[in-house]
């Protein structure tokens, strides 16, 4: 057993006589070492992670004042439309029992604008046979009873022409109301959100930065007990 180990030991010793020869010889033929100390990696790692620590404290500020502008932007602009939820009754009778928890609330939330979209929604997929208002013809049918007109057509058929372009008429301005108002309830959804995710991502950011600083911090320690 003491044989092997000494065996071991003569080994180690041999291939770190190699290694010192060849640096030698590296040295010998005008190759020179670089020898970096230990203070200089040190002070090289705290510069970069005090450089880390303020990107990163200084991104989580700017996400969190854009979390708070985005959150209150969209609290007063829906605040100011004064658009409220049926009663629990009316949405009941509707079938909206999936909306029975906003009954009655002002939208002033992204999420609750989300939701005021999709009542919208139900309500214009029964205008029209579900069309938008730009498919709606109601030029033409108002073209229609000019060129009736001209022709000399009875007054009963024009009135129903009339009555016609009128219905689409209508149509289509409650569509054009509808689809512009659950746009504008879409976009302060999407705001909502992206002022969420902004939220979360400033707080991952100041994470970072706490955590960078307690690395440098240890770093500096580090660096003050070493002395080469």
């Amino acid at each position: 057993m003491t044989t092997t180990t000494t065996a071991a030991s003569n080994h180690r010793a041999e291939k770190a006589d190699k290694a010192d020869a060849r640096a030698a010889a590296k040295t010998a033929a005008g190759e020179e070492l670089v020898r970096l100390p230990r203070r200089r990696v040190d002070e090289v790692l705290i510069g970069f992670g005090v450089i880390a620590t303020i990107v990163f404290a200084v991104a989580g500020g700017l996400l969190l004042w854009g979390n708070s502008f985005s959150n209150d932007y969209v609290h007063k602009e829906l605040a100011s439309q004064n658009v409220f939820f049926p009663s629990k009754a009316d949405l009941v009778a509707e079938g909206r029992t999936d909306l029975v928890g906003h009954a009655g609330q002002q939208v002033t939330t992204g999420s609750e604008a989300q939701a005021y979209a999709g009542y919208i929604a139900g309500h214009l997929e029964g205008i029209a046979g579900g069309k938008t208002y730009s498919e709606i013809d109601d030029r033409g049918a108002a073209a229609k009873v000019t060129a009736a007109e001209k022709a000399g057509a009875s007054k009963a058929d024009v009135a129903k022409l009339q009555a016609t372009a009128d219905e689409l008429k209508g149509q289509r301005d409650t569509l054009f109301k509808g689809e512009t108002l659950r746009g504008l309830l879409l976009s302060a959804y999407a705001w909502s959100t992206v002022g969420m995710i902004a939220g979360i991502a400033a707080w991952v950011a100041v994470a970072a930065a706490v955590l960078m600083a307690l690395i440098t911090g240890a770093g500096v320690v580090h660096l003050r007990r070493t002395t080469h």
